[in-house]
This record gives C-alpha cells, sequence and structure tokens, in this order.
C-alpha cells in the first residue's frame, strides 16, 4: 500500500467560491454526518484505478485516511492525509481526482443544505422529486440549453472480461464518430469501455468539447470509483434519483453486459416507459454486446417475457456483435427524439415530459424485512412488478457491493425473496447465469449468494 503521508488541495472549480458563512457551516462540528458521507466517496474517488471492488477492503487498507476542512481567505481547503498515492504524480494530486473530490464536496453540500431545506416545506409529490434531480444536475453544471450533440447514457457491468471491455470501446468509438456524447454511471469496466472508446472519436472528429458524464451515488462510490476519463460528475443522494437522473439527462440508453446492477437498471426503464403517458414517447433503448455475450442478453430477455410479457420486450432492440450499428441506430434515434422535444417544447437538455411514477422514486431500504415483504407475483400490474423487481435487485447489488447491505447479510443471513413459482424459476434461473458467468463478483473470486429465492 502506497499512501501520501500529507497533502494539501484547493480547488480550481467546483466550490472555488464558497462564501465564508458556507465554510463556517461545513466545519462545524454538527456536520459530522456530512463529514462521514464525504469521507467515504473522497477514499473512493482517491483510490480510481486500484483493482477490486470490496468496500469493506478499501476502507480497512486505508483506515487512517483523514481530510480535515479549513477556511480561507480565497474559499476552503482540504489537508488530506494518508491518501492513496494513485491519485497523485510527484507528490501532487492529479487534476482529474482534485476535479472529482470538489465535485463530491459539492454535491454533498448542496443536497445536505440546499435540497433539504427546500424540500421540508414541500409535500413529497413526483414534480418535487424531479424537480430535486433538476437542481441537482444544474448546479452540477450538467444542464446544458442550446442546440444539443446528443446524450448515449451507457450502462453495464464493472467487473466485465476483456472482450466485453474492447467491445465497449469500439462502441463508445463509434458514437464518437457520430458526435454523441457519453454518459455513464462512471466507474471502470462497461461504464469506462464506451468513454475510452468516445474520446478517441470525438478526436478524430476534432470535437474538442466532448462530454463524458458520470452519475453516481453514496453508496457505490466506494466499489465503482469515477473513471479518470469522467470529466463531469455527479453524486445524486440515493440509487432512485441516479436512476431518474440517468433517464432525464439521456436521448437514448444503450445496455452492455453485466449483472444484477444492469438488470436493476433495465427494468427500472422499462418499468417508467411501460407508463400509460409515456406511451408513443420515443426512447432509444439497446441492448448489445460481442458475440460471446449472446447467451446473457438472451436470458435477460427470456426473464423479461417470462414476468413482465412480451410488450416489454418490444420496448428494446438487441443488437450482438455489430458496434457500427449500434451507433448509426443511436445517431437517428436521438436526432428522432430531439426533433419530438422541439415539437412538444420539452426542453432538449431535460427530459420533463417523461412521467415516473411515485413508486420508482420513492427510496428503497434493501433491509431484510423489505425484501421479504416485496410481492412478486403474476397478478399484479406489469408496472407494479417491474417496480418491485427492479428493488428486488437493488437490495441483491447492496448485498453484493454496498456496504450497509454487506453487513446486514453476515449478520441476519441471505436476503429471502418471495414470489409466486413462475417468476421465482424465472429469478433463480436469471440469478443462477449470472453467478456461473461470474457477473456478481470480479473474475476469479468466489462468489456466496446474498439471496435466496423462495417461491
Amino acid at each position: 500500500m502506497q499512501i501520501i503521508e500529507s497533502s494539501t488541495v484547493r480547488p480550481e472549480t467546483h466550490l472555488a467560491l464558497l462564501s465564508a458563512t458556507e465554510v463556517n457551516n461545513l466545519c462545524a462540528a454538527q456536520n459530522r454526518r456530512i463529514y462521514d458521507v464525504f469521507r467515504r466517496c473522497a477514499l473512493a474517488v482517491l483510490s480510481s484505478g486500484l483493482p477490486g471492488d470490496d468496500v469493506r477492503k478499501l476502507s480497512e487498507t486505508y483506515e487512517d485516511f483523514d481530510v480535515r476542512f479549513e477556511q480561507a481567505d480565497r474559499g476552503i481547503v482540504l489537508h488530506l492525509t494518508n491518501a492513496p498515492a494513485v491519485a497523485f504524480v510527484e507528490g501532487e494530486i492529479i487534476a482529474g481526482s482534485r476535479e472529482h473530490l470538489f465535485a463530491v464536496l459539492r454535491d454533498i453540500i448542496f443536497v445536505a443544505n440546499d435540497i433539504a431545506r427546500s424540500d421540508s416545506a414541500r409535500k413529497s409529490a413526483t414534480e418535487d422529486v424531479t424537480g430535486t434531480v433538476f437542481r441537482i444536475l444544474r448546479q452540477a453544471n450538467l444542464l446544458r440549453p442550446g442546440i444539443q450533440a446528443g446524450m448515449a447514457v451507457c450502462w453495464g457491468g464493472h467487473s466485465i472480461g476483456p472482450i466485453e471491455y474492447d467491445y465497449t470501446k469500439e462502441v463508445g468509438y463509434q458514437l464518437g464518430l457520430r458526435g454523441l456524447n457519453v454518459c455513464t454511471g462512471c466507474g471502470p469496466g462497461a461504464m469506462k469501455g464506451p468513454m475510452k472508446g468516445a474520446t478517441i472519436g470525438h478526436a478524430k472528429q476534432r470535437i474538442r468539447n466532448g462530454r463524458y458524464v458520470g452519475l453516481t451515488e453514496p453508496g457505490i462510490i466506494a466499489a465503482e470509483a469515477p473513471n479518470a476519463i469522467v470529466n463531469e460528475l455527479s453524486i445524486l443522494p440515493d440509487i432512485e434519483k441516479r436512476l431518474e437522473a440517468f433517464v432525464r439527462l439521456a436521448h437514448g440508453v444503450i445496455v452492455f453486459p453485466g449483472g444484477a446492477g444492469t438488470a436493476e437498471e433495465i427494468l427500472y426503464l422499462l418499468g417508467v416507459l411501460s407508463h400509460p403517458d409515456n406511451i408513443g414517447q420515443p426512447f432509444p433503448l439497446i441492448l448489445s454486446g460481442p458475440r460471446s455475450s449472446e447467451s446473457y442478453f438472451s436470458a435477460l430477455d427470456k426473464f423479461v417475457r417470462r414476468t413482465l410479457g412480451d410488450e416489454f420486450a418490444q420496448m428494446y432492440e438487441i443488437i450482438i456483435d455489430d458496434p457500427s450499428a449500434v451507433a448509426s441506430r443511436m445517431r437517428n434515434s436521438v436526432d428522432n427524439v430531439l426533433a419530438h422535444r422541439d415539437k412538444v417544447d420539452d426542453a432538449a437538455y431535460f427530459n420533463w415530459s417523461l412521467t415516473v411514477d411515485d413508486a420508482f422514486q420513492s427510496p428503497f431500504e434493501p433491509t431484510h424485512e423489505a425484501m421479504g415483504s416485496l410481492e412478486l407475483n403474476m397478478q399484479m400490474p406489469s408496472h407494479e412488478l417491474a417496480c418491485n423487481l427492479r428493488r428486488a435487485f437493488s437490495g441483491i447489488v447492496a448485498g453484493n457491493v454496498k456496504e450497509e447491505g454487506i453487513r446486514a447479510v453476515e449478520s441476519n443471513g441471505p436476503f429471502e425473496l418471495r414470489a409466486d413459482k413462475e417468476i421465482a424459476r424465472a429469478l433463480d434461473d436469471l440469478l443462477k447465469s449470472f453467478v456461473a458467468d461470474q457477473r456478481m463478483r470480479l473474475p476469479g473470486q468466489d462468489y456466496t449468494p446474498c439471496y435466496r429465492v423462495v417461491a
């Protein structure tokens, strides 16, 4: 383990204009909760590039890492102690790491203060949750009015193999050649590959303002630290707001191979798109990977058809082993989306007209009680079933990579998912395929399921 024993870091962009009052509030002892969240996220940002996705191991390895805030005439100064050396070169913090560090602090302060105060006087209506997402993204300067190049959101696993990773890079390259920007969950694997490819495509087209947007949340950032290519980072307060931020920013979504988290994202989007108010709204969704991952998408497609019905499978297209076709289809579809937004007078940079039901916005805490109480049966309305299936996979993600979920499983055993016979079989088949393909852990690591499916 290599560390930098002591370092002083000042903001150059984010938080460079904090007032004295804001700095005082941040430095105050009563903000211990803010500090704890920031320290965990800061360690994740500074450890970007290190192998592994074990949250507790990272925390234990750098248990002496500390950060102290200081008020200075020009705003705020961070004093880092025992920070991961990977974030430094010749003793100086890397510019991208500095930027990500203060982006984390900016969003945590904004959510804890401005959002909490403004929302306390409101009811928890749908438009208020969407408004919260809008304000966080606006504060992060991710909303850019004017002519849009097009934002392709890319989802997929953080621990995919080299063949699948290279495929995501090739798709990203083809997207970049067509002038599209890329937004991902900001981590490694299928979140990094499209960005890396897009940088080359943009360079060939002499596009100097390419956007590589990363969206994350405090619970997942330690397992999926922001990759070095992300040049616009935002930390949403929970997974539900993170998912809504993706679909509000997106002009289209591409899904690469992944695991439980990728299944969660697909189910979220299918559930949102199935809302009656969203019927007819163009929203391209493409599932794609190399020939070797064809069985992965076949398993997902089979699961969707068995649990939600064939009509849900009509909402996406599967393209195997053809990066050019994926990028071309996305470019054409994005142009249609932008034309539609213009026609209905919706913002091109934030999809206000998309209806996201309350059930998809309410934070789900994956406790044993909550997981065991999820209603999963074929008699439910399909959009409600999609919502609960999304929550089930969210709990599995928590049990796999989130510190609180890992500890809960260790203390109380696996989460139990109770479902009717057909859904239980479909869940069991899909999850077993994920385990067999090592999609629940980094390759080479043993996996002990954090769940039990009960019919």
